[in-house]
């Protein structure tokens, strides 16, 4: 009888650690887009204030994407020596030292203040999905349908309130930064005692984790997950960044075109939320990335070929869909294609380091083309031409084998 009073308590035990588990790991992705998105409209406000001029309003907003970059193949080499719970700990505290110290008016704290923000995200954004593959290895495609669908209901949230934050409720823009330190702490607590409640700290799992991530670099499957990665990210990165302009110049005012935008990003989170089960439970992807591929090509053709509001309407939910899906399917490939937490992690930081890198080159470069041009059809058919690799490195990556 009491072996198994013994046994029931374990099992209640293990029970309730997972539901804490999954809101550690909703948590974590809360924290991982607001440090961003709420920064976007305010930077008028912190330009006036601080002094900035316009390039380096533009550094302060690509500082954290080029920060990913150099980061991310460097973090599993970290958590390989500390453990994914410990090393997902320093991340959020980095990332509220960070967020603190960017709410003082002065340039220095600003960029200081964002550089570490930047490695906080950076450290989440690659063991988050180790850590699920470690934890729910066979609902890894549910898992990742749940976190990704949190960061982007956060991301939009963030951006939508900040000017209501800063104005409305008159706490100018510090203000508006320092509330999102409170979901950082409340995640810093958790982690906390699901560290010491893990106890074992991940560290068996880790322990090939340095040969692994080598042996990556020279995969040519692994590549085919970077490159897809990284052209979804610079199609993501570029609309956020241009898309306004585009439609502005369709003769949509620059309101509604902002409004739009936060359409796309909407209309995306069914199929952010929807991809990742839909790839967990099939074999092959291959049909799931060309199908997103095929709607940002018609998308972005309907950007250069729409001479009517309801043809940019419907250009702008293919993009969002395409958008909102690529993401989450990015990272759904990470876990499919890699054996275990810790191929995943070094899977996670090669494929983020590449599609960050591009995502920073990306707006500068549709930027630089349109410069030349003088007109938005050029960088539009770049855009279409990035979607056909999108489709073409999808449907490789979509295949059903191991790195």
């Amino acid at each position: 009888m009491l072996y198994l009073e013994l046994l029931e308590s374990k099992a209640n035990t293990k029970s309730s650690y997972i539901y804490f588990f999954i809101a550690g790991i909703v948590l974590i992705a809360f924290n991982l887009r607001p440090a961003i998105t709420s920064l976007g409209p305010l930077v008028g406000m912190i330009q006036e204030d601080v002094g900035l001029a316009h390039w380096s309003a533009g550094l302060l907003m690509s500082l954290p994407l080029v920060v990913f970059a150099i980061m991310s193949p460097l973090v599993p080499k970290i958590a390989n020596k500390l453990s994914n719970e410990l090393t997902l700990i320093i991340g959020l505290t980095s990332l509220l030292i960070g967020i603190a110290i960017r709410s003082i008016p002065m340039t220095f704290f600003l960029f200081a203040g964002t550089l570490l923000a930047g490695l906080g995200i950076a450290i989440g954004n690659v063991l988050l999905p180790a850590v699920v593959k470690e934890k729910f290895p066979e609902k890894f495609g549910l898992m990742t349908s749940v976190y990704s669908t949190s960061m982007g209901l956060i991301a939009s949230l963030a951006s939508g309130i900040s000017i209501p934050l800063a104005m409305d409720l008159n706490l100018g823009w510090q203000g508006a930064q320092i509330v999102w330190t409170i979901p950082v702490v409340v995640a810093i607590l958790l982690w906390i005692f699901l560290r010491k409640s893990n106890g074992r700290d991940s560290k068996a799992i880790q322990q090939s984790m340095g040969s692994s991530s080598n042996r990556l670099w020279s995969t040519p499957l692994a590549w085919q997950i970077a490159i897809f990665m990284g052209f979804q990210s610079f199609l993501f990165y570029v609309t956020i960044s241009w898309l306004p302009e585009i439609l502005h110049s369709h003769g949509i005012s620059m309101g509604t075109a902002g409004w739009m935008l936060s359409f796309t990003q909407l209309v995306g989170l069914p199929a952010s939320f929807f991809i990742p089960v839909l790839a967990g439970r099939s074999k092959s992807q291959v049909w799931i990335a060309f199908t997103l591929g095929l709607c940002s090509v018609v998308g972005y053709s309907g950007l250069l070929l729409g001479t009517s509001y309801p043809i940019l309407i419907l250009s702008i939910i293919l993009i969002g869909v395409a958008l909102g899906g690529s993401f989450p399917l990015a990272l759904t490939f990470i876990g499919l294609r890699a054996r275990n937490a810790n191929q995943a992690a070094s899977l996670s930081g090669m494929t983020q380091s590449t599609g960050y890198l591009l995502a920073a080159v990306g707006p500068l470069f549709i930027g630089y083309l349109f410069d030349l041009a003088h007109s938005w059809t050029m960088p539009i058919i770049a855009l279409i031409i990035v979607s056909v690799v999108v489709i073409i490195f999808g449907m490789l990556s979509g295949r059903n084998r191991y790195v």
